[in-house]
């Protein structure tokens, strides 16, 4: 496996299956893997808000026997006193075998990579990417179906800022026959560079705003809610709050075999009378994502150090004002071209 965990992209098909396979013994023989990483210590760097991710990956180390340091609140590091990304990443590979990183900048996980003496995982990166939420996913995917392939999914909410919604389609995407609905308010349809990446695959899908007219076609609905903290005013995210609030008289119609999924938290887009659903997922997605999470722990620790990228100081080029190059002006300028057109490395939006 590549030596970072950026975006799921950087993850092949046969590395998933290795990783399914290794979290699937893990929970059936959880006493097995009990000591794997005593003597290995685990970073973890949340600069934002997190239950499950933070406290799966802590107990996912835990339970292997390894330990974790970092921080959960930015105000009581030195990133309170203007500490750089660079700096931090610097000492904590000093310390760490293993950095996750959640960090309110689009492309911080990637920036932060090229620093690192050692592997680092995206738990979440503003509104771009969520690798590790998307490992869950396919798993708890792959646990009730058997296989992930010719699946009608159905993705709804906030899907322009949904992080874990931007990596689940380009993991998804990969497999075959895989159909999207994506259900949303115009104003927060997928993002562009996520559009453009679905037609330079020949990915099918549809953009709709009506979930009751879609449900009874889909294998998998995967609610997301409206991210109340990338917008920039109150009224905004209000008015948009209430766009889908899925309640089980809205599954009436839906498929027995439905998998109902979300990422968490959740707000109010899903009713508590789903619950007692046997087709509600959520609460055993998360409790996958730890278990997958100690698989890539234990896969990433037996990546051999390496040094940090060579880079020159500055001149990124990105005009994105949530990436991670506009507030780290150290960075140097990144991009990738596709059909003679030029992305940001860090943030994947087109320059």
């Amino acid at each position: 496996m590549t030596r970072n965990l950026i975006d799921f992209v950087d993850i092949t098909h046969k590395e998933f299956d290795e990783l399914y396979r290794l979290c699937a013994d893990i929970m059936k023989k959880p006493d097995k893997y009990k000591n794997v990483c005593v003597g290995k210590v685990l970073a973890n760097l949340f600069y934002e808000p997190s239950t499950r991710t933070n406290l799966s990956f802590r107990t996912a180390m835990y339970k292997l026997g390894g330990s974790v340091i970092g921080f959960s609140d930015p105000g009581s590091s030195s990133v309170a006193k203007g500490e750089s990304l660079k700096d931090t990443i610097v000492m904590m590979s000093n310390y760490a075998d293993l950095i996750v990183i959640r960090n309110p900048m689009e492309g911080a996980a990637r920036a932060a990579s090229l620093y690192s003496r050692v592997p680092v995982i995206n738990a979440g990166d503003g509104g771009h990417l969520h690798p590790t939420q998307t490992l869950a996913d396919l798993t708890t995917i792959r646990m009730h179906t058997g296989g992930i392939k010719n699946l009608n999914v159905g993705i709804c909410g906030d899907l322009m800022n949904g992080r874990t919604v931007h990596s689940l389609i380009k993991a998804l995407s990969g497999f075959p026959d895989i159909r999207f609905y994506f259900i949303s308010p115009r104003e927060l349809k997928i993002p562009d560079y996520i559009r453009y990446f679905l037609d330079s695959n020949k990915q099918k899908y549809i953009e709709i705003t009506s979930l009751e007219a879609t449900v009874s076609s889909l294998d998998v609905l995967y609610m997301t809610r409206i991210q109340r903290e990338r917008f920039d005013s109150e009224s905004e995210y209000e008015r948009h709050r209430h766009a889908y609030i899925l309640t089980s008289g809205k599954l009436s119609d839906a498929k027995s075999s439905l998998l109902i999924m979300h990422p968490l938290p959740r707000v109010d887009e899903i009713s508590v009378d789903v619950d007692n659903d046997p087709r509600a997922l959520y609460f055993a997605q998360a409790r996958y994502g730890m278990y997958i999470r100690m698989a890539l722990i234990m896969t990433m620790l037996k990546n051999a150090p390496a040094e940090p990228r060579e880079t020159e100081v500055g001149g990124a080029a990105c005009v994105n004002p949530r990436c991670v190059s506009m507030f780290e002006k150290y960075l140097p300028n990144l991009t990738y071209e596709r059909e003679g057109r030029v992305f940001c490395e860090y943030c994947d939006k087109e320059i």
